[in-house]
């Protein structure tokens, strides 16, 4: 499964959600009727649930796969209504859930240096001289750009910008990735 979004904020009362986007083609991934699948599937959103529960709390359970009714911009981000989701109170409890598609339902990119998530975790990260800096577990998708996180030899996790000045060389067959760190950049 490939992650596209994670469901934010509520917006408004009538059900609107935020989304922090996480793909390339939100406008392809979040169309009026796509169906996207929920991480955690059929599981509660990761809030606490209270001994009694508050008064006019609202329970939810997060079903697996949402379906996309409306879908409009505000200052650059996505506003989605999802069947289903029908007030705030709702809303706010599918906060965080994350949004997934088949890897099978998304293309193999065009450019020859762009790669899915999924290609890049679990690639070891070496040095230019071959020397093991790490493995990478997750790609984290910053606005200046993308980061591979490392985790180190010693269990740490560093972040490293996913730029052709830092990381020359992805070596998918041989199960790597070259990163030309910088001075320092392992000490932050």
């Amino acid at each position: 499964m490939l992650i596209v979004g994670r469901i934010g904020r509520p917006h408004g009362i009538h059900g609107e959600v935020t989304v922090e986007v996480r793909t390339d083609e939100p406008e392809l991934r979040f169309a009026v009727g796509s169906v996207l699948i929920t991480d955690p599937a059929a599981a509660p959103a990761g809030r606490e649930v209270p001994d009694e529960p508050l008064p006019g709390a609202v329970q939810v359970r997060i079903p697996q796969r949402l379906t996309v009714e409306s879908l409009r911009w505000h200052q650059g981000r996505p506003l989605i209504h999802f069947a289903g989701i029908t007030d705030r109170n709702v809303a706010e409890a599918f906060r965080d859930v994350l949004l997934c598609v088949e890897s099978s339902e998304v293309a193999d990119p065009e450019d020859p240096d762009e790669y899915r998530d999924q290609q890049l975790v679990g690639l070891t990260a070496v040095s230019p001289a071959g020397e093991v800096l790490g493995e990478v577990t997750r790609v984290e998708h910053a606005p200046a750009s993308d980061l591979l996180v490392l985790r180190r030899p010693g269990g740490q996790s560093v972040l490293v910008p996913f730029v052709r000045a830092i990381v020359p060389e992805v070596d998918l067959p041989g199960g790597r990735v070259v990163v030309d760190a910088p001075a320092g950049l392992f000490d932050l």
